[in-house]
């Protein structure tokens, strides 16, 4: 056989494999952020009562819930694009993660920062977000989450809990202890609660409080020009002091709130709507206001 007719079958076969390579480069630089994508699993071993700190500077969603496992913490995370990275690291019982942004140009949708954590019943959080949703299930400790624009939804949670946000929500579900919301927008919903000690403060959000009134508990709920809704039940024991400069008192239970027997309120001159009741023996001290807003006090059963 001649040269040439050796030479033949290499050349075709480099024109085939040519054009494939190209393309193969082609879609690799349509989109290298996404191609970056990853899935960051760590598992960290603790003694007892961890305390997991998070600042999340991206979007995304953090996720908390617990196990009976008390000697491990485990973390799953999930990012969008190579324009972020995770920084996480142990010192002793802390656990400390962080969600950074490396490209200053990166997109909205290239900074999407997930976080799963599993941790021991006992723990204590501090957790902090940009946009995304704070949930929380059945830990019991210490608690401050704070949350620009994003929701923050607690489940059977128990501690002293604070709540920080400016246009988030809080949606808090048979929790139990002391809690703290303050917010510029957001609305709180407190259903079926065992707290003993209530600060809800929003400018323009509205409140419910949908529970019982643990006996010797304080709750102080201020809306600036939301609705403060508050549902009771009839074996609940607490004194009642709602006011309001320009809104309304909606007093729905009236057959129930008798006049205030420990006469501990008067009302000062500037407030023009206003109401001092008592439920039972009134052993709870309840606290109700908005500037412009309505008051709505009403039995649930």
């Amino acid at each position: 056989m001649c040269p040439s007719m050796r030479v033949t079958p290499v050349r075709q076969a480099t024109r085939l494999l040519l054009p494939v390579f190209a393309a193969g480069l082609f879609f690799a630089g349509v989109s290298p952020a996404r191609a970056a994508s990853q899935r960051v699993e760590k598992q960290f071993n603790v003694t007892s009562h961890p305390v997991v700190v998070i600042h999340n500077v991206a979007s995304g969603r953090i996720e908390v819930k617990s196990w009976k496992n008390a000697h491990q913490v485990d973390i799953v995370g999930t990012q969008s694009s190579n324009k972020i990275a995770f920084d996480i690291e142990q010192a002793g019982d802390r656990v400390d993660v962080n969600a950074n942004i490396l490209d200053a140009s990166a997109q909205p949708l290239e900074l999407e920062a997930n976080l799963q954590l599993t941790v021991p019943e006992e723990t204590e959080l501090q957790l902090k977000t940009e946009t995304g949703l704070i949930y929380v299930e059945q830990v019991n400790g210490d608690m401050k989450l704070e949350s620009y624009g994003g929701d923050v939804h607690l489940k059977e949670v128990s501690g002293y809990v604070i709540v920080k946000t400016t246009g988030g929500s809080l949606v808090c579900t048979q929790c139990a202890g002391k809690l703290d919301f303050s917010s510029i927008s957001g609305n709180a919903q407190l259903l079926q609660p065992q707290l003993n000690n209530v600060n809800v403060m929003t400018t323009t959000g509205n409140i419910l409080f949908d529970g019982a009134f643990i006996r010797t508990g304080l709750y102080s709920m201020r809306s600036g020009k939301g609705l403060v809704e508050v549902r009771f039940s009839s074996n609940d024991s607490f004194d009642l002091q709602a006011q309001t400069s320009t809104g309304f008192v909606d007093n729905r239970a009236a057959d129930f709130l008798k006049p205030d027997n420990h006469k501990v309120r008067t009302y000062a001159s500037k407030v023009i709507h206003g109401f001092v009741g008592t439920v039972g023996a009134g052993l709870a001290k309840v606290e109700l206001s908005s500037y412009s807003g309505t008051i709505r006090i009403m039995r649930r059963d």
